[in-house]
């Protein structure tokens, strides 16, 4: 993975079709975008959302999802009250061994 998009939000109002949403673009992403990885949370009104790339093509290409635009429209207009987004290259990763 050699990118990463670092989505950040305060949170206006989640409701039902924000879980909906939300899942189906993580899905449409991952399925048809080829994003490597995505994991996000929510904590005291902050959202934090991490997908993972292989190339920058693909994450302009998911940007300029018809379907992915409209679900944008969507979160300005009724979830977030502010959000910002970073797209970072990935220089060196490293974890730590798996416990058994």
């Amino acid at each position: 993975m050699k990118y990463v998009v670092i989505f950040k939000a305060r949170i206006k109002h989640f409701d039902e079709h924000y879980t909906q949403t939300a899942q189906k673009m993580r899905e449409k992403a991952l399925k048809e975008f080829d994003c490597q990885h995505f994991e996000a949370l929510c904590e005291e009104g902050q959202e934090i959302a991490l997908s993972y790339w292989n190339s920058l093509s693909d994450i302009q290409a998911w940007h300029a999802d018809a379907e992915h635009i409209a679900a944008q429209q969507l979160g300005k207009a009724q979830w977030y009250a502010h959000f910002s987004v970073e797209v970072c290259e990935v220089q060196r990763r490293y974890s730590s061994p798996s416990s058994k």
